[in-house]
């Protein structure tokens, strides 16, 4: 056999489907092979073409698109194409055009027919990957995902809502709540056709605001109902409703329909839909007395995460799920710390930023945090204070397992403790001078979320990040140029590219190469458009419905950051089972061929979009 016939077939031993060929049969291909190059945005096949070859692709990348111009799957090295004519009449029913200067190997129809017809497991593998494999491997996450996470909220409504009217008093309530065996009663306002639910009564607030303070039975329920209504609607998923619960800590929540009242859920009815057990793990978190309490549930927080991975949630719940837990954490060590030192001199507002802030934290994750004071705040008089709650709450975090930040992005740090106005003149410095230090910082900052205090004064930055960062192109190209240092670990043949040093040599750090620059590109797209979502799929949804992105890209780049999250999740969950401790690393000899294939379909859809980035927020260039 000649040396090229070898080379083939080593190629072709290393992708599916033809790695589940015995070599004899690898040989024969390899012998009746044809090649072919095609440039870069040159016209592979046009729809109607007649087609006889099977294509696989040595090198470079190509297009597929629909009939109508959407793109329908982009291909790598070791993707091939053209199967779908093939199979059918021989004539090309999807357009092929070649993305990058591309390679290809040309298998003849009778060939291609016979080890369709002959092998089934070759078979089936063509076929699903005649659909687009990295949404394939997205939406099965979806379509396999257990009930908590597809049911309906609607599904756990079992009666109409129980109601009264907003002229009734408390009496009226406990009576109807007794009579109907419920624990809870929505108010009305008949006069509101539109919002007429107005407020919810519990068995909780009879007993802390009616009882406790010893009001008459007459008082009117609209005195004791909670007005600030949490509420749900009937097509969300019954997982929605369990962060709502998390999030704003109550056990009731209204279901509303074309925002009339359907019916209630209570935290039990949640529970017997066998939770992941986060719920379990935040209510036990608030009933902490000590540190020392907190730290003992650093377990439960783990086996609450692979119990999420192992139940098939996907990435976006379990990164919310992940983040109400750890911003729980912050608010009791809060509570404690203020126990322990008096009430604070002046207002202030607790800050969680980056993952957390986004709700894309995991199990291995440092603290980042800051804290805005009072603009009445005086250092001589305040400031031990406020030094006092900030190494309180970090040493706690870290005791709980949300490690220091090594880059000192905390609140024990006095530059990341300032005043409001300070901050407010942080972030306009930040955006009207980048230079790479105030860079950095807005990578950092950008993502902020109050969890504590005045939590106000965060959706003021927020504002003002929006309202400056929009209207200043050079301070975008900047952010860009910045986004771009993090590359994905692809080769120039399209092969993985290991980390060389340290202790996880050989390795791939799926946060650094894979989910921090992905939640880096679209953060500079987000505050293009304006977007105020924090999360990056919530952003990706802003950004998609401006058409920034070039038609298709935006859900590429979706399916690719859930894809890259997941498969660093699933091996953080390993490592937890395993007893080992968990990082962002991972060995590719490690990954399954399945993951092997669409990582380096995600990676070179991050590159792609990183190109793109370069090329949109160029210095001069008109958005």
């Amino acid at each position: 056999m000649h040396a090229e016939h070898i080379e083939i077939v080593e190629f072709l031993a290393r992708h599916q489907p033809f790695s589940l060929l015995p070599e004899e049969q690898l040989e024969q291909i390899a012998t009746q092979m044809d090649i072919a190059y095609f440039k870069a945005g040159s016209e592979i096949k046009a729809f109607g073409d007649e087609i006889h070859d099977w294509y696989i692709i040595r090198s470079g990348a190509v297009e597929v698109y629909r009939r109508n111009g959407d793109l329908y799957n982009r291909l790598s090295e070791g993707g091939f194409f053209g199967e779908f004519g093939l199979l059918r009449h021989g004539r090309v029913r999807f357009p092929i055009r070649a993305l990058e200067d591309t390679l290809v190997y040309l298998i003849p129809e009778a060939l291609f027919n016979d080890l369709f017809d002959n092998n089934e497991a070759f078979a089936d593998i063509v076929e699903v990957e005649d659909r687009t494999r990295l949404r394939q491997a997205v939406a099965r996450r979806r379509e396999d995902a257990n009930e908590l996470m597809t049911a309906r909220i609607e599904t756990l409504v079992k009666r109409e809502a129980v109601t009264l009217n907003g002229q009734a008093s408390a009496r009226d309530a406990a009576i109807r709540m007794s009579e109907e065996g419920v624990s809870s009663v929505l108010v009305l306002d008949d006069q509101a056709s539109e919002h007429p639910v107005v407020g919810i009564i519990t068995d909780r607030d009879l007993r802390n605001r009616l009882i406790t303070p010893g009001l008459s039975f007459d008082t009117p329920v609209t005195d004791i109902m909670t007005p600030e209504l949490i509420s749900v609607e009937h097509g969300q998923f019954v997982f929605e409703a369990m962060l709502l619960m998390l999030r704003h800590n109550v056990h009731h929540l209204p279901v509303l329909k074309r925002r009339q009242p359907l019916g209630v859920i209570a935290l039990s009815d949640i529970i017997r839909y066998e939770s992941q057990n986060s719920l379990f793990v935040v209510s036990s978190i608030f009933r902490a007395q000590s540190v020392e309490e907190l730290v003992d549930l650093r377990s439960d927080v783990s086996a609450c995460f692979v119990r999420m991975v192992n139940e098939d949630a996907n990435s976006q719940m379990i990164g919310t799920a992940m983040s109400v837990i750890g911003r729980s954490f912050k608010q009791r060590l809060l509570e404690l710390a203020e126990e322990a030192l008096g009430p604070p001199p002046v207002p202030y507002c607790f800050l969680a930023l980056g993952s957390m802030a986004r709700e894309e934290q995991l199990i291995v994750t440092d603290q980042d945090n800051a804290m805005i004071l009072d603009n009445r705040y005086d250092p001589k008089q305040h400031g031990d204070y406020f030094k006092a709650l900030a190494q309180f709450v970090c040493d706690g975090l870290d005791a709980c397992g949300y490690t220091y930040c090594s880059g000192d992005i905390m609140a024990t740090n006095e530059k990341w403790r300032q005043p409001l106005k300070v901050w407010e003149q942080y972030f306009t410095d930040w955006i009207e001078k980048p230079t790479p230090e105030f860079l950095l910082n807005s990578s950092i900052f950008f993502d902020i979320e109050g969890v504590w205090g005045e939590v106000r004064w965060a959706n003021l930055l927020n504002d003002l990040i929006l309202r400056k960062a929009r209207k200043n192109p050079r301070f975008l190209a900047c952010m860009a140029r910045n986004a771009l240092q993090r590359t994905p670990p692809l080769g120039f043949f399209k092969d993985f590219v290991m980390e060389t040093d340290g202790r996880h040599s050989n390795t791939i750090n799926m946060k650094r190469r894979g989910t921090a620059p992905l939640a880096d590109l679209v953060r500079v797209h987000a505050l293009a458009v304006g977007s105020r979502e924090r999360n990056t799929f919530d952003r990706l949804k802003d950004i998609i419905e401006t058409d920034l992105l070039p038609r298709g890209r935006g859900p590429d780049l979706r399916d690719a950051l859930e894809l890259i999250a997941m498969v660093r999740i699933r091996h953080q969950a390993l490592d937890v089972e395993a007893g080992n401790e968990p990082d962002n690393n991972i060995e590719p000899e490690n990954l399954s061929d399945f993951e092997r294939k669409n990582l380096k379909d995600a990676f070179q859809i991050l590159s792609n979009a990183q190109k793109f980035l370069k090329y949109r927020y160029q210095p001069g260039r008109s958005s």
